[in-house]
């Protein structure tokens, strides 16, 4: 690959020039000028790419080989290179990295200076702002888009991601203004004494308070948003405490901005009436059970399935059973209340379609982009009750709830369960169920679950969640 991306950044710079110098006249007129500022801008990435060392990541190589047929495209005389750009363009942004998105914000600029009035050009501009998290700008795109598209049956996704960002941006302008209204009430209601008894600390917080709202807008990207919104929420809490009735709608309106900012909402048609449950959904839905997490073995399907065995009975006597992952082994009439499946591979959109009963499930994965097209591909209609939102779809490494660093390599979709609960604090009683020989956990799995254990036996392993 090494040999391949030096050879195509060679070819890049011998069609488009190096950064900051005109390209070479061309016999014929060349491509257009904003197809060679497209190259060079693809020029840019490779060479950060090969700066950057070995590449391991399968989007990122399939992100060189769509610059490869965009550069053919771009040298070959009479071709229309414009597809291959916005292939490219999608191709960065599919690839999830922060600076793929700028390269197809940056490509999708060419794209609309080349054809203004095409309709797959605006929307790469729109999920390209969106992905960095311009959601304002994102809207104008999107609009663009869709004024050009004819087919409304394909616009609905754009309707809805316009919706949710207008949405998102609602919860901060009321959050500003409940902010401002009680700041002029709290002033209003100081008496000339009370202003004198007013002490340091409560002046530096209504200072840094006014900081905090004075930084959060609507037009904001969604990383600085979020952050001056949480900040706004932690000092109003700190000087009001969360029992004030301010504080608990402002509190309301964050938890409202963060679902809307990670999630879309959703027609029924798409999730089949299934509800949609966040952290404080799931934490409900264990608080005070007993949960088994059964694993996928012959053993324990064998045991599971003979009438009247032990096994059986066991699992039956717990409030919530807890499977992983596709069933190889398991009866497809087993009772299941959570199912728990992690994404793998570079589409994991294409596989089965989850169609065995849970009450629940939960889908981990990463990054939000390909998750949410896997919930769209795999769920079926009336398979599940519930499923979880994306606030619950990476906790191993979400900083809201478990914040682990991603260095320590894949976790097994039973561990994440496992760390979940843990976290959670609420089951009454959490066993695992089979997980021996091919099902056991991995070394560094087994050293969390054996600091937690309180009793094993020949059935279960029963851990004490702290």
């Amino acid at each position: 690959m090494g040999q391949t991306l030096t050879g195509l950044l060679t070819s890049v710079r011998a069609i488009a020039g190096r950064p900051g110098t005109p390209a070479q006249s061309r016999p014929g007129g060349g491509p257009d000028q904003a197809l060679l500022a497209a190259l060079r801008l693809c020029g840019d990435h490779l060479s950060a790419l090969a700066a950057a060392g070995p590449l391991t990541d399968a989007r990122r190589t399939r992100l060189i080989a769509s610059i490869g047929a965009l550069t053919t495209a771009c040298s070959t005389p009479g071709a229309d290179a414009f597809d291959a750009l916005l292939r490219t363009g999608q191709q960065a942004l599919d690839s999830g990295g922060e600076a793929e998105a700028r390269l197809a914000l940056a490509l999708a600029d060419e794209a609309t200076a080349l054809r203004a009035r095409s309709k797959g050009a605006w929307r790469l501009r729109g999920n390209a702002l969106d992905a960095l998290g311009r959601g304002e700008e994102a809207i104008t795109a999107y609009e663009r888009h869709l004024a050009l598209q004819q087919n409304t049956a394909a616009s609905r996704d754009v309707e809805r991601r316009i919706a949710t960002l207008r949405a998102a941006g609602d919860r901060i302008d009321e959050a500003l203004t409940l902010f401002r209204a009680d700041t002029r009430a709290d002033t209003g209601a100081d008496t000339g004494a009370d202003k004198g008894a007013d002490t340091e600390a409560d002046t530096r917080a209504d200072t840094e308070a006014f900081g905090a709202a004075a930084r959060l807008s609507r037009h904001l990207p969604a990383a600085e948003a979020r952050a001056a919104f949480t900040g706004l929420v932690r000092l109003r809490t700190a000087e009001h405490g969360a029992g004030d009735p301010a504080v608990r709608r402002l509190a309301a309106l964050y938890a409202e901005h963060r679902r809307l900012s990670d999630r879309d909402p959703v027609a029924d048609p798409l999730l089949g009436g299934a509800e949609p449950i966040g952290v404080p959904g799931l934490r409900r839905l264990v608080a005070g059970r007993t949960v088994c997490l059964v694993a996928d073995t012959p053993r324990t399907a064998e045991q599971e399935q003979r009438p009247g065995s032990p096994l059986a009975a066991l699992i039956e006597g717990y409030d919530l059973v807890v499977r992983c992952d596709e069933a190889r082994h398991t009866a497809a009439a087993a009772r299941t209340d959570l199912h728990a499946c992690t994404l793998r591979g570079d589409t994991p959109w294409k596989g089965p379609r989850w169609d065995r009963r849970a009450g629940a499930r939960l889908v981990f994965g990463d990054p939000l982009p390909h998750w949410r097209l896997a919930l769209r591909s795999r769920l079926v209609p009336g398979a599940q009750d519930r499923v979880g939102d994306a606030t619950l779809r990476r906790p191993l490494h979400d900083p809201a709830l478990l914040g682990e660093e991603a260095g320590a390599g894949p976790a097994s979709t039973a561990y994440t369960v496992l760390r979940l609960l843990d976290f959670l604090g609420t089951p009454a009683r959490v066993d695992l169920i089979g997980f021996e020989g091919p099902a056991a956990l991995s070394p560094r799995e087994r050293e969390w679950v054996g600091t937690r254990t309180a009793n094993t036996d020949d059935t279960a392993v029963r851990i004490t969640l702290r």
